[in-house]
């Protein structure tokens, strides 16, 4: 077996392969590349025992080239300081490929979430969060969290209110971070949102004929056969997504073993086993295979949507899919990547198909400064045009519409409706915007690099414009 590159330098190498393609100054390039600010921290905590813990903990703010810095907070036993800052550099980029106007940032808390209970979870959160106020790295116009790996709603919360207990920043509080639960500022359809993100530049790649001709499929999702490595919250509902799109998920991983059914599994069911038993070990019609079987399942579609670094130069060769869409962050080393495009197996790079978390993570910020619930003040302004319409329509057609027939048509839009139009207006438009980067890039079909150089060119400019570098 290779020794793989870490993350950090897989990122780099991306960056310098786009680079290379764009019409920037070597003295830019190389600020663009650095990770402007990383803040170390260790602090105790008092476990549940009575004996006291010391947590190794970061945060890195890769670039201000745009305020506030955006990205998760990741819980992991095995994080890093260098993987924390690759994290941040990709956001940056992720955020620039969707037109997110923010730079990009990255937390890691060296713990493993299942080992701790709720109360020393609640503990270690407080105390993470007011180690960042201490030191200036939070706050709706300096860097704003959001969960990642090992966190959600829950930890975001207890960030929340740990911030609006020290700032001084009492109005706009609760846009320290994103990712809250509805009750505490948070919005509706964050939950599901880097998984829905996935979903939609898988369907817009599919629609694609070009794109399917060149990898040997036919146009359209119905009926792709999908595996989605990861059960987490990205991975669960893009399989759901997916399967109620018409696909069919004949595999279903996580990091106890695998399940595959070439009729179809259901995401829902599997996870509700999941969580009942503690493993997808014992569920009934369904072949159970090794931790790693998911390689192995002749598919349509591979979602990778856990971790960094599960495809290889060692195990490329076993991938059957004709497109890898890559829900999780760096899952795709950089050889394996080329080894694919090689093949003609299209890769929908994590810095483009993972952006749906930050996507909804920017419209919760934006709602917890506007101080207005979306879709409050149209809604029923809309409904009513729309019954208007419907009616004028009746009148000079002799159409008869039933009540349900103009209660259908004429809802207007609620928070959630709005979201998921946002989400998925940003995600067509900035697939459409690497298709037409790939022709500057040299090879054959690689949207990776095309959105590399998308993202570079527009940091690049914005420090241009800024006069930071005349």
């Amino acid at each position: 077996m290779s020794r793989h590159p870490s993350l950090l330098a897989e990122v780099d190498r991306l960056v310098d392969k786009a680079a290379a393609l764009a019409k920037v100054p070597p003295d830019l390039l190389e600020q663009i590349r650095q990770c402007n600010s990383v803040y170390r921290m260790s602090f105790p905590v008092r476990r549940d025992d009575g004996t006291i813990q010391t947590v190794q903990a970061w945060r890195a703010e890769h670039s201000q080239h745009k305020t506030p810095t955006k990205g998760g907070i990741r819980y992991a036993e095995m994080v890093t300081e260098e993987e924390v800052m690759a994290l941040a550099a990709l956001m940056t980029y992720k955020c620039a490929v969707v037109d997110v106007p923010f730079g990009g940032a990255k937390g890691g808390v060296r713990i493993d979430p299942r080992r701790h209970s709720v109360g020393e979870l609640q503990r270690i959160t407080r105390r993470y969060a007011f180690e960042l106020c201490r030191k200036g790295f939070i706050g709706p116009g300096v860097d704003v969290p959001a969960p990642d790996y090992g966190t959600g709603e829950r930890e975001m919360a207890w960030i929340a209110d740990t911030y609006a207990a020290v700032s001084s920043d009492k109005l706009d509080a609760m846009a320290c971070v994103t990712g809250k639960p509805v009750s505490q500022g948070g919005i509706r359809g964050r939950k599901d949102a880097t998984g829905r993100g996935v979903f939609f530049g898988i369907r817009e790649a599919c629609s694609n004929v070009e794109d399917m001709k060149w990898c040997g499929l036919s146009p359209g999702l119905s009926g792709k056969r999908v595996v989605v490595q990861g059960l987490g919250n990205v991975g669960f509902h893009a399989a759901r997504i997916l399967r109620d799109a018409g696909a069919v998920i004949v595999g279903l991983s996580e990091r106890e073993g695998t399940l595959c059914d070439p009729r179809g599994l259901d995401p829902e069911a599997v996870a509700r086993f999941r969580a009942e038993t503690g493993s997808l070990a014992g569920f009934v019609g369904a072949e159970a295979m090794p931790s790693d079987g998911w390689l192995d399942i002749d598919c349509d579609i591979l979602v990778p949507a856990a971790i960094e670094n599960v495809i290889t130069e060692d195990n490329v060769a076993r991938v059957k899919a004709r497109v890898i869409a890559e829900g999780a962050n760096g899952p795709t080393t950089a050889a394996a990547h080329e080894a694919l495009l090689a093949r003609k197996v299209m890769v929908l790079p994590d810095v483009y198909l993972n952006a749906g978390g930050v996507t909804v993570s920017y419209f919760e910020w934006l709602k917890n400064l506007s101080h207005v619930r979306f879709g409050r003040v149209q809604k029923r302004y809309e409904r009513h045009v729309h019954q208007r319409m419907l009616k004028g329509v009746a009148t000079a057609t002799g159409a008869k519409f039933g009540d349900a027939d103009i209660e259908a048509m004429s809802s207007g839009p609620d928070e959630e409706d709005l979201v998921r139009s946002g989400l998925e207006e940003t995600m067509i438009r900035a697939y459409h915007e690497i298709r037409d980067a790939v022709s500057r890039v040299p090879g054959d079909h690689d949207l990776r690099t095309a959105a590399m150089l998308i993202a570079i060119e527009k940091v690049a400019r914005c420090y241009e414009e800024l006069g930071i570098f005349p």
